[in-house]
């Protein structure tokens, strides 16, 4: 981390997004904190969000606080906000990185938007099955949690 702030002068702004709904699930055992870890290897976490549904416990919101993460519950779909927010964040260029937690191809044009706008673009996926290929591809980087 070091090598960045010298050759940009400061840190990293990054933007967490994560998709609760397709990963925060039994089968695979998401660790908050190791996605706040993640965030943090690329720089200064600015935005930190879980985005859920109206069916989250709130033992899970809890959690998810407990954890430093802003929760975003909407009634229905949650990629749609999910979407917006991580696009509005980059193009405002509030953050400038985002990482996205999913394993939806439906967020690779928010990627694509994002990378257009200038920020780094990382892609998380919860697992081998629950990868996908097209976000993975969509970004700059990615990963596959064990």
């Amino acid at each position: 981390m070091g090598v960045l702030r010298r050759l940009f002068g400061r840190d990293k702004r990054v933007g967490l997004f994560v998709d609760g709904p397709n990963v925060v699930r039994e089968e695979f055992d998401i660790d908050f904190d190791e996605l706040q870890a993640i965030a943090s290897e690329e720089g200064t976490v600015a935005i930190s969000r879980l985005y859920l549904d109206e069916h989250a416990t709130p033992n899970l919101v809890r959690a998810a606080e407990e954890r430093g993460f802003d929760v975003v519950t909407t009634s229905g779909d949650v990629d749609v906000r999910l979407a917006v927010d991580l696009t509005a964040a980059a193009v405002a260029g509030t953050v400038d990185t985002v990482v996205v937690v999913s394993r939806d191809g439906d967020f690779k044009p928010a990627l694509e938007r994002a990378a257009e706008a200038g920020a780094r673009t990382v892609a998380v996926a919860p697992g081998e099955h629950g990868r996908s290929d097209a976000l993975r591809n969509a970004a700059n980087h990615s990963l596959t949690l064990e």
